[in-house]
């Protein structure tokens, strides 16, 4: 009866050890789902975490299954509750992130403990549905790894000494692996386009772009850190000079201070099938004017939008270059995508009759007092630089101030004349409608100002921060012309990226939290900078160099090892093949290692037996080890201590699953010792 109870006893609670391990290793898988899940589901999570550690020791555990019915039934209803439906990636995950956490309340067994660590694996696998940037990948990857230690740890036991060598043997099987992973990374067939895929449906919060443009949609994106895009310039370690505005969408509808773009952006026309309008040819561009070239890698945004320095002059592979000289993809960005795009400042489109019209449309909801202070401009200068140039006077003049929170407005009247504090989008919405009402057309562009310059990987870091809208006007003689009314306002802000710009308007006193303010300048210090600078490279590599490792550069690859031309059925069965190779080798050199390392125990042993025989004690061929050491250590009583240890060493070594490090070294010192006193 004994017998048969003592396993059930020993299986009814989880070592301690292997239990940290896991709850180490979920704690990396939370990351993620902070970002994406509803937030009582990652709480819930640590909860049960705390929760556990404080039953394991008293004996308790979940056991009603009423109570367990009980609390899945709320947590179900509970999703539904967060989502509005119990279908889609995030409600599936946060159902079994709150399974694991009943089961990490109700585990007390071996076999469930084994569920669990599963269970942790595939909650890596989820993260990943959830993001693949770098810090997800980094806090997924240690997870894993310690998902492994813990399972090693379980099975090992709790012998003293025994929390290191599970890490060691972890990362032995992971470097083991490392061969295996690389080969079927690099050449396994792409079933997709790429290794980024986004299973949830993108939000409007994940970029800082949209069709339509109103007070306060680009300030809300003022403490966003999400990344936008990343720009190199190729050929050139050094940063361009002037502000960077980089394009990315062009408004014509007006309605106020808030401004569409066209539903369904149409390709630039050529120059000779213009309808040329008024007085004017076509621009002759500048013989100062530059092309730049840019590799742009652009983040995944679900939307259209493809950015490039103002303003790109032709169209780059799978996109179109629309009305209003701005990058359009012909597909959504559902994935890391780069590619290259030429821009110059000089516009070499002229305007057609039907776009000056469009250019010049105002809702008739303007009142009569912003239509007086266009007029005004008009009678006081003869032409369009001069109406310009009052604009941009009447903003710097009048009291205009910069605010991330400049609340809401009725009307552009109110912005104009009473209340004139504002963001970007309010001074550009409020000077293009105020050119169109002075008779010059106008038109909103969209995009990002400036950016931070990595000097560690030479490219520049543009965030959702970063965000920006300014005006272009119609010039008879240079055409499209950028205005930016908020460099009128904060003069500063064209020449630094976001960040930079806010703290010094913080340290200067323009606007409040100086305490923020320091420590933003700490943050910023040298040594922040550069492990901010390596972080940021890091993450540019691993964007580059693995996620956007797609098809087409799988294409690229295949063909410079010269099997572009294989069948992806027969590719498969090379790689298998391959990998088959490998996985014979190891075993092969394993099992030599093995071989060798018996077999040189072997010999030590054989040598032991010739000394005793030497003694006068000979081993009979059937006479084991330990009986022999007996027999032995009663003939030789000064050498009975050295022999009864080199017989149990023996046989540690011969059968002991894994002796400890060193022992066969100190078993070859004992036998080469036996001996020497007696010869004395």
């Amino acid at each position: 009866m004994s017998k048969s109870s003592d396993p059930i006893k020993r299986d009814t609670s989880i070592p301690r050890r292997p239990l940290l391990w896991m709850a180490a290793a979920l704690l990396f898988t939370l990351p993620p789902f902070f970002d994406s899940l509803a937030t009582w589901v990652p709480w819930l999570f640590l909860l049960s975490l705390a929760l556990k550690f404080w039953m394991e020791p008293r004996g308790y555990r979940l056991r009603s299954v009423v109570l367990k019915l009980m609390l899945v039934a709320t947590a179900v209803t509970t999703a539904f509750i967060s989502y509005g439906s119990v279908r889609g990636l995030e409600t599936g995950i946060s159902l079994l992130v709150v399974l694991m956490s009943l089961k990490i309340l109700e585990a007390h067994t071996a076999r469930e403990f084994r569920v669990m660590v599963l269970i942790g694996w595939v909650l890596c696998l989820c993260g990943f549905f959830l993001s693949q940037d770098f810090a997800t990948a980094l806090c997924l990857l240690i997870a894993f790894a310690l998902l492994v230690v813990a399972l090693i740890q379980f099975h090992r036991g709790a012998s003293p000494g025994a929390v290191w060598p599970p890490v060691g043997t972890t990362c032995k099987i992971l470097l083991q692996a490392a061969p295996l992973v690389v080969l079927f990374f690099l050449l396994f067939p792409r079933i997709n386009a790429g290794f980024r895929f986004e299973l949830r449906p993108f939000r409007a919060a994940n970029t800082g772009f949209s069709d339509r443009l109103s007070p306060g949609s680009i300030a809300a994106l003022a403490n966003s850190s999400e990344v936008a895009f990343r720009a190199e310039f190729p050929g050139s370690s050094a940063r361009p000079s002037g502000p960077m505005y980089w394009r990315g969408l062009v408004m014509w509808h007006c309605n106020g201070m808030e401004w569409r773009a066209p539903y369904a952006p149409r390709p630039e026309a050529s120059s000779s099938t213009l309808e040329f309008a008024g007085s004017g040819g076509l621009p002759v561009p500048s013989a100062n004017a530059k092309e730049i070239q840019q590799r742009i890698t652009l983040a995944p945004n679900g939307a259209r939008w493809m950015f490039a320095l103002d303003r790109p002059i032709e169209a780059v592979p799978g996109a179109m270059l629309a009305r209003g000289d701005y990058l359009s993809s012909i597909q959504p960005i559902r994935k890391t995508r780069r590619y290259e795009v030429v821009s110059s400042e000089f516009s070499r489109s002229e305007i057609t009759a039907k776009e000056r019209a469009e250019a010049l449309k105002v809702p008739a909801s303007i009142s009569p007092a912003v239509r007086d202070l266009a007029h005004s401009w008009t009678v006081q200068n003869r032409d369009s630089r001069g109406v310009v140039s009052s604009a941009i006077q009447f903003f710097r003049t009048q009291g205009f101030s910069y605010s991330l929170t400049p609340g809401e407005y009725e009307d552009l009247e109110e912005f104009l004349f009473r209340r004139r504090v504002g963001f970007c989008e309010h001074y550009a919405t409020s000077f293009a409608t105020l050119m169109r009402l002075a008779g010059i057309p106008a038109r909103v562009v969209v995009g990002y100002l400036g950016g931070e310059y990595n000097d560690l990987g030479h490219f520049f870091l543009v965030r959702q921060a970063d965000t920006h809208a300014w005006c272009e006007v119609w010039l008879p003689e240079k055409g499209w012309t950028r205005v930016d009314p908020t460099a009128a306002v904060a003069p500063g802000r064209a020449s630094l990226d976001f960040t930079s710009f806010l703290e010094t308007r913080m340290a200067s006193g323009q606007m409040g939290g100086r305490s923020n303010a320091l420590m933003a300048r700490l943050l910023r210090s040298g040594v922040f900078t550069n492990v901010r600078f390596i972080w940021q490279t890091l993450s540019y590599e691993w964007d580059t160099r693995l996620v956007a490792f797609d098809a087409d550069v799988q294409d690229v690859l295949l063909t410079s090892m010269g099997i572009a031309s294989r069948s992806p059925v027969f590719l498969v069965v090379e790689i298998l093949l391959v990998a088959i190779a490998l996985l014979a080798i190891y075993f092969a050199w394993m099992q030599l290692r093995t071989r060798s390392r018996v077999d040189r125990v072997k010999a030590l042993y054989e040598y032991f037996c010739r000394k005793t025989a030497r003694l006068g004690v000979r081993r009979d061929p059937c006479e084991g080890p330990l009986d022999f050491a007996q027999r032995a250590a009663q003939s030789l009583p000064n050498e009975s201590n050295r022999i009864r240890q080199i017989a149990d060493t023996y046989v540690l070594l011969r059968y002991a699953p894994q002796p400890a490090p060193g022992i066969l070294d100190r078993f070859a010192k004992e036998v080469n010792a036996f001996g020497a006193r007696s010869r004395r």
